[in-house]
């Protein structure tokens, strides 16, 4: 009987010499114990396989979601207010999650305070140990000195513009000479365990453990709460406030700065407010990732760039080395310039000027290929800071020739420094792209919130139409 097409070429394909059948059959005299083997081997190469899909298929999630990632860059010179606009960044746009870490930023702010302190401290034990050398006709009970003799004194984190001020020293030499009592040196004793605190307490940046942290603040706390009485006396003192002044040492315009509020932050119950935590000193160092994701729905309907990663990182000149790797893909920097500092030198080198090294800074970031299809914003930041310091008598064109005779206000100023930076924007840049440029005070929460919503629009806005999205 014939056999129909159809049925001849099944025969074929069960009988044919087909190598790879050939291949992955199992030998024909295999034993038991080698075909277990042969079992097991296989599992274990579909389990190996499984795990390879499984990782590509976690590594296509993270690709997917990190194209949706919108990173942003905060550049700046070292306390130019990164962190403080890092923080406002999240009370305007995540304030759920802002109010469950705001405890946790208590003992920072207290050992600012206690920071404050010491550093007074020190100058006072330099001044009074100086003293004797130059006593004129001391009062009973007091010490006299005229000006400090240190020749570290410089090395005082302070404002430095003494460094930059030819009058300086002239000032120094004709100014009446300090008497010190012998409450001075009751203070100086009482607040001695301070020390010990700020020993304790000042491994909570970069901690790691936070019960063994939070143990050491719970104690530094108690002996702030102690010595508060003391803590305030000392910074009502009329000598010791001149004795900062003819340092040039402006401590209330540095972050971190609390010593205005010993009553409040000086106690057992402390609880810090919105306002304390932005005002915090809290040093970056290398760099910082924070994960903010928006907690408001409006950011874009598309659910687009909802989740921002922002980078913090340290300004210290020995720090920019590790800005490079995060510009290759950046959408956006937000550079910060704190003008009031025209009149001040780095901390690292005391031979340049704050400002000029700020322009310096811009000036790399503005006309660096890597971030050419960048969007730059520009925050003239400490606007508030600028003019408090011009109020005070402090004359522009002393420190910038370039001001010439304009108007010595901090409003003339910041004009005319904003037109700076916005021309070498434009004569920098590798394309032509839009400039932005804000005058800020961003310990001011709600002119910076208000701020941060047009750039965050404005950022979301051309990130969207640079993705092919509007």
């Amino acid at each position: 009987m014939a056999r129909s097409p159809r049925g001849r070429i099944r025969q074929l394909a069960t009988t044919s010499d087909d190598p790879l059948t050939q291949a992955i059959a199992p030998p024909p005299d295999e034993s038991e114990v080698a075909r277990a083997e042969r079992l097991r081997q296989e599992a274990e190469a579909k389990r190996i396989s499984d795990d390879i899909d499984e990782e590509l298929k976690r590594e296509r999630a993270v690709w997917k979601k990190n194209k949706s990632l919108f990173k942003l860059l905060l550049l700046g010179q070292s306390e130019s207010g990164k962190s403080t606009t890092l923080k406002n960044f999240q009370l305007a746009f995540a304030p759920n999650a802002w109010q469950q870490e705001r405890a946790s930023w208590r003992s920072v702010i207290q050992l600012n305070l206690v920071r404050s302190v010491n550093i007074i401290l020190d100058v006072l034990a330099e001044e009074m140990a100086a003293a004797p050398s130059r006593t004129t006709s001391p009062g009973p009970g007091s010490i006299v000195t005229s000006r400090p003799t240190s020749p570290n004194f410089h090395t005082i984190p302070a404002s430095p513009s003494a460094d930059l001020d030819p009058d300086a020293d002239a000032d120094a030499d004709t100014a009446p000479p300090l008497e010190f009592s012998h409450q001075h040196a009751l203070l100086k004793m009482r607040l001695t365990p301070l020390r010990q605190a700020a020993g304790n307490a000042g491994s909570v940046e970069g901690s790691t453990s936070e019960h063994g942290e939070r143990g050491r603040m719970d104690s530094a706390t108690e002996v702030l709460a102690g010595c508060a009485g003391d803590v305030r006396e000392l910074w009502a003192n009329g000598v010791v406030r001149t004795m900062l002044a003819r340092r040039k040492m402006h401590l209330e315009e540095s972050s971190g700065f609390f010593l205005d509020d010993v009553e409040r932050i000086a106690t057992r119950t402390y609880e810090p407010t919105d306002d304390d935590v932005v005002r915090a000193r809290f040093r970056t160092l290398g760099v910082q990732e924070y994960s903010l994701t928006f907690e408001n729905t409006d950011v874009t309907e598309r659910g687009i760039a909802k989740e921002w990663m922002i980078y913090d990182v340290g300004g210290a000149r020995t720090s920019r080395a590790a800005w490079l790797p995060y510009f290759e893909d950046a959408h956006a920097i937000l550079f910060l310039a704190p003008i009031s500092c025209f009149d001040e030198v780095l901390t690292e080198d005391r031979r340049v000027n704050r400002l000029e090294d700020s322009f310096i800074l811009w000036k790399a970031i503005v006309s660096s290929k890597l971030l050419t299809k960048c969007i730059i914003i520009l925050f003239l930041n400490k606007y508030d800071l600028l003019a408090r310091k011009l109020k005070s008598g402090v004359k522009v064109k002393k420190y910038l020739s370039s001001f010439g005779d304009r108007e010595n206000s901090a409003a003339v100023l910041a004009k005319y420094l904003h037109q700076k930076f916005r021309d070498q924007h434009k004569d920098l840049s590798p394309e032509p792209r839009s400039f932005y440029g804000y005058v800020t005070s961003v310990v001011d929460t709600k002119a910076t919130a208000s701020t941060l919503l047009s750039v965050r629009d404005g950022l979301l806005q051309q990130y969207l139409a640079k993705a092919d999205l509007v």
